[in-house]
């Protein structure tokens, strides 16, 4: 398999340079040149298969010969060693809870299968690769403990100061070893910008081998399909069509969703439930791209005024508004709303849900779903990380889960930076 950017004026590469390497030359991102659908037996006898043989079927040709099939079924076997449970909320609506694993956050399943495609690919390689990587919220936790003592490896976590939870800030700063924060006086976007900066700075790129563990990066962003797959597996038997509403902010989560379409899950609708930072609703109403500066919501992980995947959705469809059109809703919610939605899902279907998964569950009340049709919304966190948010809603006070008790009370470690200058200088001092 190899890959191209979509800025188009660099070289194709194999998905080992791709994973290495993060971003092409002319900034652009990697998209795979060949997409082949998966057979139509397959789709139809799905629930014969284990999470990890259907895992396995999504995502080897997009890793090629690269990895042999016993290390690629080794590496998903220990990137799936926690439970995907899809849980009822309404008679036509569930919640797929993608918490369940050491960071409790959906990136958890990206991050993990990342370090261990990095691990495998540089075992051989004495030479240091530096995971550079901006985080909104649930990405650096996920990355920090999925990279956690790799040889060879070190991982330096960019985070807006002041803007993710602190049970966020813990799981990125904690950890030590070969894990580095910097705490950014700025928003997610800046760190973004910051990041992508170091990438094209030969400066840097000269003496340091980067590559960037946002879902920018192939093997963040590809293994995200599995869960669509595992959520069809278990509603199967329903035989009505499936609608998934994802809380969208870099749109990484929301395109592996649809890249599981085009390799043949039958997936009816999509819709992108994001909070004020509202630039893909707007552009699916006016098909102008305008990104903003974010603003901060209490769903922070969704905090991007430019998110970096939506030209890869854009590929997927062959750059066709229209078709894209059909598969497509997006709206926007506040914060009132959001605090509404979780107030309503405790109160009335006795789920607590996080700000975010609340989001999404409003994006198919927006959609308003036919009867024919069958809603999951993505719970991508637990709740224990936005306390500050869901007890008051609530009103109820939470326990620590046994994952957030091993951070919560231990000593945050971040360098406080102001200017791209000051990252530049530690990559090449550290």
């Amino acid at each position: 398999m190899e890959y191209y950017s979509l800025n188009g004026s660099s070289q194709k590469v194999s998905f080992k340079e791709a994973v290495i390497k993060g971003l092409a030359e002319d900034k652009g991102l990697y998209f795979p040149e060949q997409i082949d659908p998966l057979s139509d037996e397959f789709i139809k006898n799905i629930e014969q298969f284990s999470d990890e043989e259907i895992a396995f079927n999504a995502i080897k040709q997009f890793v090629g010969d690269e990895i042999p099939a016993k290390e690629l079924k080794q590496i998903i076997s220990e990137t799936l060693s926690f439970p995907f449970p899809v849980v009822p909320i309404e008679d036509n609506i569930s919640t797929l809870e993608l918490f369940h694993g050491p960071t409790m956050a959906f990136k958890d399943v990206g991050a993990r299968f990342m370090a261990r495609c990095l691990g495998y690919f540089n075992k051989e390689n004495h030479k240091e690769v530096t995971v550079l990587v901006a985080t909104s919220g649930d990405t650096g936790g996920a990355v920090a403990s999925g990279f956690l003592g790799v040889e060879n490896v070190k991982v330096v976590i960019l985070y807006p100061s002041k803007k993710v939870s602190e049970v966020q800030e813990k799981q990125l700063t904690t950890l030590g070893q070969n894990i580095y924060a910097l705490e950014v006086n700025g928003t997610f976007d800046d760190c973004q910008a910051m990041v992508k900066k170091a990438f094209l700075d030969t400066s840097i790129t000269d003496f340091k081998q980067l590559t960037s563990a946002n879902s920018i990066n192939v093997a963040r962003w590809l293994p995200q399909m599995f869960y669509f797959f595992f959520a069809y597996k278990q509603l199967k038997n329903l035989t009505k069509k499936l609608v998934f509403s994802v809380p969208s902010g870099n749109f990484g989560n929301i395109c592996a969703g649809m890249m599981a379409k085009k390799i043949g899950l039958p997936i009816h609708q999509f819709i992108a439930s994001t909070n004020v930072n509202d630039i893909v609703p707007n552009y699916m109403l006016t098909q102008l791209y305008e990104p903003k500066p974010s603003k901060q919501t209490i769903s922070n992980a969704m905090d991007v005024g430019d998110p970096s995947n939506f030209i890869r959705i854009q590929k997927i469809y062959d750059n066709d508004f229209d078709a894209l059109q059909k598969d497509l809703h997006s709206y926007s919610f506040t914060d009132d709303e959001t605090r509404q939605a979780m107030k309503h899902l405790y109160e009335n279907c006795g789920y607590i849900a996080d700000p975010h998964g609340a989001v999404g569950y409003l994006g198919l009340k927006k959609y308003g779903l036919p009867p024919d049709a069958f809603g999951v919304f993505l719970e991508t966190a637990h709740p224990i990380k936005f306390l500050d948010v869901v007890e008051p809603v609530i009103n109820k006070k939470l326990t620590y889960p046994s994952q957030i008790q091993e951070v919560i009370n231990k000593q945050k470690k971040a360098v406080f930076i102001n200017s791209y200058d000051e990252l530049k200088s530690f990559l090449l001092d550290n």
